[in-house]
């Protein structure tokens, strides 16, 4: 199968720092803010997203590690934080790729068991091919694509990438 890059490292630069202004704009509001990265290319992104907001605001930015079964989503999901580090705070819910959404609504459902002060979500790519209803406040790109194709997202030093084969 052949690669087709959809994005390429400095596209993925460029989308990363404004998500982090869009978050910024939408918590301005808040001291602090909690991103909730999925493992392990969420997280990644997280971490990324996280580099930024701090290089242009005064947010205090937590991360936290979201580790789910994409098996099954419905297993138990560990946090890297306990709730009571995010309890009453601003959450981000992080990832690389939205695909069905089966992923992200099982990490919804997880963090609504915590009274948080606001919650959105934050994908690079936004695949359009949702079984459940869930969006993505803050999106790098929308991508209509087959169900047969696969998007994948790199992250490298010096050569992130995202690619459709």
């Amino acid at each position: 199968m052949s690669k087709n890059i959809i994005l390429t490292h400095q596209e993925i630069n460029h989308k990363i720092k404004r998500i982090a202004y869009q978050i910024y704009e939408t918590f301005v509001d808040n001291d602090e803010v909690v991103l909730a990265g999925i493992a392990p290319n969420g997280y990644v992104f997280a971490e990324k997203i996280a580099t930024e907001l701090q290089a242009i605001s005064p947010l205090k930015v937590t991360l936290c590690e979201v580790k789910i079964n994409k098996q099954k989503p419905e297993d138990t999901i560990q946090t890297s934080l306990s709730k009571e580090n995010y309890k009453d705070k601003g959450l981000i819910l992080v990832d690389d790729v939205l695909n069905s959404g089966t992923i992200l609504i099982y990490a919804v459902r997880h963090f609504l068991d915590v009274p948080l002060k606001k919650f959105k979500t934050a994908v690079l790519v936004d695949r359009n091919h949702k079984k459940y209803p869930v969006k993505a406040d803050f999106k790098g790109i929308s991508l209509s694509t087959s169900l047969l194709e696969h998007v994948h997202v790199v992250f490298d030093e010096n050569n992130s990438h995202a690619y459709l084969n």
